[in-house]
């Protein structure tokens, strides 16, 4: 009876941590890293409006959590900011909260 309810309980947590795509991060942060390092800034230049359309246009580069933390290099790197591993996770965090929806 111990080894089903334990098999249950480990399949139910890797299921949790699937679930949360970005389990270090907190969305809260994300959004203030955003305002802080001006992220639209750059979005507003390329696509005009908001910049926002750049998360939710068809042909967006984005499709998975993994590309995500990609993408954020690249335009951390373009920007010449550096982002700390948490500081990535926070961003990660605000962006799938926002746009994503990554499971």
């Amino acid at each position: 009876m111990k080894k089903p309810l334990a098999a249950l309980l480990g399949l139910s947590l890797s299921c949790a941590a699937l679930a949360a795509p970005f389990p270090d991060g907190n969305a809260e942060t994300g959004k203030k890293l955003f305002a802080q390092y001006d992220c639209s800034h750059c979005h507003v230049a390329m696509l005009g409006g908001d910049g926002s359309a750049i998360f939710t246009r068809p042909n967006h580069k984005v499709r998975s959590p993994q590309q995500m933390i990609g993408q954020m290099k690249a335009c951390s790197a373009a920007a010449n900011i550096t982002l700390s591993p948490s500081d990535e996770q926070h961003l990660a965090a605000y962006l799938n909260q926002q746009y994503y929806r990554f499971k």
